[in-house]
């Protein structure tokens, strides 16, 4: 398990009635695969896990496995805030041969580090997979720290870790004290710099309606090493980061990009709600422009 490319965290796509729509979540891998995505993870916050019983998430990864076979990597979040729930989501992953697993800090009950690392361990155990750590201090409360990274870097499933702190003293940090573990860029307005830094991958939830477009920039900066490219392209898609990271519609606006694309994803589950007209028209006038932007760039060579 190599880590590299862009992996998107798939969406869930709901019916009206707020039932997991098998079908338009087939869909949404089928494009994402002929997009050239690098590989899919299932259970994200992008795929609105915390709002699924833990026996809709088992099936819904049963489901992506099937859906993927061995054409790309499927790697299956097993976030919870019970430790029994985690475990249960790695052995269902270790179960249907998917090829890595998601693990990060249980939330709301903000344990040390050395809690948090015994917490990632049982979890590690249970799969015995491959481990992308995920590091979301704003969501989960406290840090993936040093004390943490030290221990569980024992075990040798753990490769990799999404970032998603915000804080690029921390890219520094795992750049240069941890090489060992692959960082991948969790946090979007950052990817240039996590790039700069030797990242090979981005979890990006964007890709699920603009693969191209971040294909684009891994392309520029991770395998040809154009960084003035790269910061062609990333000025071009900004406009949708600050879009995305403000104002708490993450989830909304990624669900309202894949139906611009004509892919079915229905309302997100509450407490969320759809994006309302004012938010909508802004999102697509950013697409517009930046689809625009990219593929005048793209031309050029």
């Amino acid at each position: 398990m190599k880590f590299e490319g862009i992996y998107t965290p798939v969406i869930t796509p709901y019916t009206e009635r707020g039932k997991i729509d098998r079908d338009a979540f087939a869909a949404m891998i089928e494009y994402l695969i002929d997009a050239g995505v690098h590989g899919i993870i299932n259970g994200g916050s992008t795929g609105e896990y915390y709002a699924q019983s833990i026996q809709d998430r088992m099936d819904l990864a049963l489901f992506a496995k099937e859906i993927i076979g061995d054409r790309v990597p499927l790697i299956v979040g097993t976030v919870a805030i019970r430790l029994e729930d985690s475990i249960a989501m790695a052995e269902t992953a270790a179960r249907i041969g998917a090829d890595a697993v998601l693990i990060g800090s249980p939330p709301y009950a903000v344990p040390t580090e050395r809690e948090n690392a015994v917490h990632t361990l049982a979890i590690d155990r249970a799969a015995n997979l491959p481990v992308m750590l995920y590091n979301y201090p704003g969501r989960m409360g406290i840090n993936m720290g040093e004390e943490f990274l030290d221990r569980v870097s024992r075990s040798r499933n753990i490769c990799a870790i999404k970032e998603s702190s915000g804080d690029i003293n921390r890219v520094h940090l795992l750049a240069r004290d941890y090489p060992h573990i692959r960082m991948s860029c969790g946090m979007d307005d950052q990817a240039l710099e996590f790039f700069a830094w030797g990242a090979r991958s981005w979890v990006c939830g964007g890709s699920n309606f603009l693969p191209a477009e971040h294909l684009a920039l891994y392309r520029a900066c991770a395998m040809d090493g154009n960084f003035d490219k790269g910061r062609r392209i990333m000025s071009a898609l900004m406009p949708l980061m600050r879009v995305l990271e403000q104002g708490g519609k993450f989830i909304q606006c990624i669900k309202h990009g894949c139906e611009m694309n004509g892919q079915h994803a229905g309302a997100p589950r509450p407490p969320l709600k759809p994006l309302n007209k004012d938010d909508k028209r802004q999102l697509e006038q950013v697409v517009r422009v930046l689809k625009q932007t990219i593929a005048s760039i793209e031309a050029e060579n």
